[in-house]
């Protein structure tokens, strides 16, 4: 295959990795992103543009990296333009919580009890009059920027949400005037998910278990991710009984690219979540670490909606998100983020490892890397290995080897596989 063009386009500054590997394979890239805390990330790493739009006829194979990109990928496409990621119907999908589980429903899909809800007084009267453990989501366009204001009831007549719920009224009522109560299900939290080419599924599916929250053991609050576990895998009950239904509605669309389904699963069944239809992060740095195939030759067969297998290591790959204190602040504490932006990360042995990847960070002209953005994600750091055990033991080796001020991260990314794998198993499910 000769080198392609690839064009990226995203609101914030998020695959640049994967751009950044197809810049080592001899392809040429430009990069996109609107996010204005951004603007000095990648530097040093990538050529980046102003507008997207006068590359689109440069480009041979363009990448919508987030949601909300749907329209402009589907006109794209119907000018037979190769094109990876967006649709509308799967922007929905991600983006509004009632439609992504009606559509689950509508595919035969079993779905957890789900109450919508745009009136805070009937939600509050809605869990008095039926007693039990809730969660609280915010629902609609501003789904993905509020996920940190998720709430899980802890009694189990629900009455620390009713709680919650009135005491913070006035305020939600302006934040998030449509939410969604959702039958809180026991579980194991696992996510299936595979590529699109367009009118079938690309095998094998990727198994992943997410870690959320700020702190380990799940405490904090809720970063985005902040480290994964996953495995690639022949089609399981899982993937047979949620994401393989979707089928019909993903070719319709003519989506091409990578959606995910994260669901809830225990001894009673199978509760799909929410969908995630792009690149995940750090999904992909992770999914890097675990595919054999060059990066630009299966990205183009996707884009060509071609049939292929990705040829991917056996095993397990774990992830570990490695950030400084501007992490959540988003570019609100203007000092906090002058305070590390610009700082080196320095390596121990002086080398940068293949199992480093590159978040918010940029390249300075001697090649020493910098911390760059408003973000404080820094890096991903990757371990594989034929065990869960071996691939932490290799992630967190080459954390040790990453000198940053104030770096941060989970040192429990994956520890739960023997307790989690065990009831996976009992239950059938792997």
């Amino acid at each position: 295959m000769r080198n392609k063009k690839f064009l990226f386009v995203s609101k914030d500054s998020l695959s640049g990795d994967l751009a950044a590997q197809l810049l080592k394979e001899g392809h040429e890239v430009k990069f996109y992103f609107e996010d204005k805390y951004s603007k000095d990330v990648y530097d040093g790493f990538l050529e980046k543009i102003h507008n997207w739009k006068k590359f689109i006829n440069w480009a041979d194979i363009i990448i919508f990296d987030d949601e909300n990109f749907g329209s402009y990928a589907d006109r794209l496409r119907k000018k037979k333009r190769l094109v990876i990621g967006g649709s509308r119907y799967t922007d929905k999908l991600e983006i509004n919580r009632n439609f992504g589980q009606n559509e689950l429903k509508k595919n035969g899909i079993k779905i957890a009890p789900i109450w919508n809800f745009s009136e805070y007084d009937k939600a509050i009267s809605f869990v008095k009059q039926n007693p039990g453990k809730y969660v609280f989501k915010p629902s609609g366009n501003n789904q993905s920027g509020d996920k940190r204001l998720i709430l899980i009831s802890q009694k189990e007549d629900g009455s620390d949400l009713v709680e919650f719920l009135v005491q913070n009224k006035k305020v939600l009522e302006r934040k998030n005037p449509k939410f969604i109560l959702q039958k809180f299900i026991d579980g194991v939290e696992i996510a299936v998910g595979a590529f699109f080419n367009g009118s079938d599924f690309i095998y094998p599916i990727n198994v992943n278990f997410e870690h959320k929250h700020l702190f380990a053991k799940n405490l904090g609050p809720l970063t985005g991710e902040m480290g994964t576990l996953m495995f690639w895998s022949k089609a399981n009950k899982i993937f047979r009984s949620t994401l393989a239904k979707m089928k019909v509605g993903l070719k319709k669309s003519k989506y091409i690219g990578y959606i995910d389904l994260n669901c809830i699963v225990n001894e009673d069944g199978i509760y799909p979540l929410e969908f995630t239809s792009r690149f995940g992060y750090p999904t992909i740095q992770i999914q890097l670490s675990g595919i054999l195939d060059k990066a630009g030759e299966w990205l183009f067969k996707l884009a060509k909606s071609k049939k292929f297998r990705l040829s991917t290591k056996r095993g397990f790959q774990v992830g570990v998100v490695v950030a400084t204190p501007p992490l959540l602040s988003e570019g609100d504490d203007k000092e906090i983020v002058r305070i590390f932006k610009d700082i080196s990360i320095n390596f121990k042995n002086g080398k940068q490892s293949k199992n480093v990847h590159i978040g918010d960070i940029k390249r300075d002209s001697k090649g020493v890397w910098r911390i760059a953005g408003a973000s404080g994600w820094c890096l991903v750091v990757t371990g594989t290995g034929q065990s869960v055990h071996r691939a932490r033991v290799n992630a967190y080796r080459e954390i040790k080897n990453i000198r940053i001020p104030s770096m941060f991260y989970r040192n429990d990314i994956g520890s739960r596989w023997a307790t989690e794998s065990k009831k996976l198993r009992s239950w059938g499910y792997i």
